[in-house]
């Protein structure tokens, strides 16, 4: 039977049919119930399936490198705590916790932190990606809300996509914008890189890092020269600052904000007429907007756009944050922010009276605590003694990640809950705790539209793992509050939430939940449903007057390129990964799409430092330096580079994206800026390249200057170079039988190991010859005896490589894509999804298979 569940990953938040098919096995597809998919799944949705098993589990409480039990595991964590806040204060610890929570997980480590030690020292790493939309939209309406649906997408006219590859990042959103583009929708990118997203787009708008804030300035001040300012919805419904009107009016002409924005004119005053001609707009924002200096300013720059033309609160017509984590949203909603004490409360005192009175605490915490990159500053000043990391991986994502070790290291008591054993974080905890994962947690979630859905077990809890909210209320009850952590199952926390959202509630604010009948069973069953309705429809807001604000903001100057860094430094995501790989590093489909961490680099910055595509380079700021696998690309904006975020010490020796931005963060939300990082770029010579392919793990991991690995079907795949001799690498190799060939003349040397016929293990390296293609050799490791032409690389006969993956759906390469489009003479991508089915799930590949039509039908030419 089918248990309907939702997805682990973006905050799309889409319903999954799960079926289980074995032991640690599952069926996934769609649910067509669900009010935010419909039956559709990304690629890594999809592959969810992949990614259940109990590889690299932590299955017992560790104390150091011993098992223990949970009772001396959790006495320990509680005594300590305990121990702490007696002697340095409540301040001196602190919880750093995350979106991958369920609501129920995060409600409860809220309350111990905030209510009963007394210090809102919590911080999540929500803080990272969404916090500036959080600031920005409590300035402008009061409350921390996203006035929008999926279902204003649907009713727009035009929309307008900011600092968000929305075709990798949240596919089945994008699915729905390009429904409704090709029923006549404007869809306009605004992005420093030409992505997969932009190249669809109506227009693309290759906007100057930062100056986000001049651009929309920009489109007010033309929308009130246009007319196209809502008057009768200003006067009666927005507050507006005497000087606001006046400074828009300096410096926000076209050809200024042009310059500022480094935007031909002509290109931007398309923008600026379209969106003056255009009520029904949906601007829709993420990570590029928000992980910025100046991030909650260009929230507010596009909150006061939306404002002053009336278009919120209104079908089509609204400001859109799309979070990136899968309940980022109901963590807002519990307080798992340091910023905000619980159910959308801020610290004013009547607010932490009502908390108060509500939990029976014998405290509350009186003002906010320490955001993620101040608490992790204190950590390493030695004012947090104390510290539980709860299902994130600071070590590796937090900015300046050198320092955060430091930090780590330094700490006289780190506790980390995880549901993987060895991560980069939990090699500095004191205790490590076993969480539950997904597929065998139960509680809710809250999408970016706010809606709540249930997540659901699909297997019995592994091992001795424990969901996040037991091992909670476990330590909560260690530490003396019994009753106030009574808790047996999540419904129960789930009654108590809904109950907090609606007490002492004077009706000023739009979160409420509304209450489910039916006790347990009624929890069990419950349907998605999204809360606040239509946020703002009637023109009132959550400030004390009803009205919303329009906040002046002012563009901050640019900073020049430095002469020791003259290039800007951009980080994001892959389509087909996930935060730090521990889910998606599982599944071999999703490994291949984007296998090794690459530095994308523009043509004339490559020719300029001397980089070679597919080459080393070494990428340094003034915070660190990480070595990648150059991609040279026109679709880079010159003088800039873009790294992925999602390599580890586990997974590659190189790709650490986190050693490389500053500590510094928004004044307003604490989100660092990982957009613009002063950077520099430089080749790394080296003196073999190759790879290796194991069936199952290396008994230890290549100790060489570039190892990245893969997963493949049946094992791993080593991605290596080295500028040393690779002496040392036959200890990698498992012992059997052993065939080998060595070509002297180009520094080749190819090695099988075999058992009982079986091929086991791979080497291939070079010095100036050619590698075989990877594909052939890892179907080797799953075949009954190996091929007699393994040290070929190749099948006997001719064989064509599928080559890179495109469509990580139905694991199609570009030859198999290219070959199918040059022999059904298919010209569209329909026609391409018709006959060999890419495109047809996720979607996410179909502007990469548009690149490839084009490219055949101007080859034809």
């Amino acid at each position: 039977m089918a248990i309907k569940t939702t997805c682990a990953y973006c905050g799309v938040g889409c319903g999954i049919l799960a079926t289980r098919t074995g032991e640690r096995s599952v069926h996934i597809q769609g649910d067509p119930d669900h009010p935010a998919n419909h039956g559709r799944l990304c690629s890594k949705g999809t592959h969810l399936g992949e990614t259940v098993g109990l590889d690299g589990r932590l299955l017992h409480p560790m104390i150091g490198q011993r098992r223990a039990s949970w009772d001396k595991a959790l006495d320990l964590v509680a005594k300590r705590f305990r121990d702490t806040v007696t002697q340095y204060g409540p301040d001196s610890v602190a919880f750093y916790v995350s979106g991958q929570l369920l609501t129920e997980d995060y409600y409860v480590a809220n309350k111990l932190m905030k209510g009963f030690i007394g210090s809102a020292n919590i911080d999540t790493n929500s803080r990272l990606c969404m916090s500036s939309a959080v600031a920005g939209h409590m300035r402008a309406f009061g409350e921390d809300v996203v006035p929008a649906s999926y279902a204003d997408l649907d009713a727009a006219d035009l929309i307008v996509l900011v600092g968000s590859n929305t075709a990798w990042c949240h596919p089945i959103v994008y699915q729905r914008i390009r429904a409704r583009c090709a029923a006549g929708a404007t869809l306009v990118v605004i992005d420093p890189r030409r992505t997969e997203t932009a190249e669809e787009a109506d227009l693309h708008l290759a906007i100057r890092p930062g100056s986000d804030v001049a651009l929309m300035n920009g489109a007010l001040a033309w929308c009130r020269e246009a007319g196209a300012i809502d008057e009768r919805y200003l006067a009666n419904h927005v507050a507006v600052p005497d000087v606001f009107w006046k400074a828009l009016g300096d410096g926000h002409d076209l050809w200024s904000v042009a310059r500022t924005c480094d935007l031909p004119a002509g290109e931007l005053r398309r923008f600026y007429e379209l969106l003056a001609a255009t009520p029904r707009t949906v601007t829709m924002f993420s990570q590029g907007v928000n992980q910025s200096l100046a991030g909650t300013d260009q929230v507010n720059a596009i909150l006061n756009l939306h404002l002053a033309t009336g278009r919120i609160g209104r079908p089509g017509a609204a400001p859109f944050s799309i979070t990136g984590q899968p309940n980022a949203m109901g963590g807002r909603e519990v307080g798992g922010l340091a910023t905000t004490l619980a159910a959308h409360r801020d610290f004013a005192p009547e607010n932490r009276a009502v908390v108060q009175r509500f939990w029976a605490s014998p405290t509350i915490a009186r003002k906010p605590g320490l955001k993620a990159v101040d608490l992790f500053r204190a950590l390493g000043e030695g004012r947090i003694k104390a510290l539980w990391v709860m299902a994130t991986n600071p070590a590796v994502s937090m900015p300046d990640a050198g320092r955060v070790r430091e930090a780590l290291a330094a700490c006289p008591f780190v506790v980390v809950s995880d549901v993987i054993a060895d991560t980069d974080t939990g090699a500095f905890a004191h205790v490590r705790l076993p969480a539950a994962a997904w597929g065998e947690k139960d509680g809710t979630v809250t999408n970016s539209e706010r809606t709540v859905s249930r997540q659901r077990a699909l297997f019995p809890l592994p091992g001795e793992a424990r969901p996040d909210w037991w091992i909670v209320s476990q330590v909560g009850r260690r530490m003396g509050w019994k009753s106030a952590f009574a808790y047996d199952r999540p419904a129960d926390i789930w009654r108590e939430h809904v109950r907090l959202s609606r007490y002492g509630d004077d009706g000023g604010r739009v979160f409420t939940l509304p209450t489910t009948g039916g006790g347990n069973a009624g929890y069990d069953d419950l349907a998605p449903f999204r809360w606040g309705g239509t946020p703002f429809a009637d023109g009132r807001f959550a400030t004390p007057d009803g009205r919303a604000r329009l906040v002046a903001v002012v563009q901050k100057p640019l900073a020049a390129p430095l002469t020791n860094w003259p290039l800007t430094l951009n980080t994001g995501r892959y389509r087909d990964h996930w935060h730090s790989m521990t889910r998606t590093g599982l599944a071999p489909r999703l490994a291949r799409h984007r296998a090794e961490p690459l530095v994308e680099v523009h043509p004339d910055d490559a020719a300029r430092f001397g980089i070679a595509d597919g080459g080393l380079a070494r990428v340094a700021t003034p915070q660190g330096e990480s070595v990648y696998r150059a991609s040279i690309v026109a679709t880079q904006r010159a003088g800039e580079l873009f790294v992925p975020i999602h390599w580890t010490d586990r997974t590659s020796t190189g790709g650490r994206t986190g050693l490389l931005p500053r500590p510094l963060a928004d004044p307003h939300s604490g989100q660092p800026g990982f957009k613009a990082t002063p950077a520099a770029i430089a080749p790394v010579a080296t003196r073999w390249r190759g790879f290796a392919l194991f069936a199952g793990e290396p008994a230890r991991r290549p100790d060489v200057l570039w190892a990245t690995r893969v997963a493949v079907p049946a094992g791993t795949l080593w991605e290596l170079a080295d500028d040393r001799a690779p002496d040392g690498l036959d200890a990698l190799l498992p012992s059997g039988e052993r065939v080998e060939a060595v070509d002297p003349a180009r520094g080749t040397r190819r090695v099988a190991v075999l058992a009982k016929g079986r091929l086991v293990a791979a080497l291939f390296i070079t010095e100036s010859g050619e590698l075989p293609a990877r594909d052939w050799l890892i179907e080797q490791l799953s075949a009954s005896s190996a091929a007699p032409t393994v040290l070929a690389g190749r099948a006997p006969g001719v064989a064509v490589e599928r080559g890179a993956i495109v469509c990580a759906c139905f694991d199609l390469g570009m030859r198999t894509i290219v070959a199918a489009i040059r022999e059904r003479r298919l010209t569209d991508v329909a026609a391409v999804g018709a006959a060999i089915g890419a495109g047809t799930n996720c979607g996410s590949c179909r502007p990469a298979l548009a690149r490839l039509i084009a490219e055949e039908k101007t080859d034809a030419a």
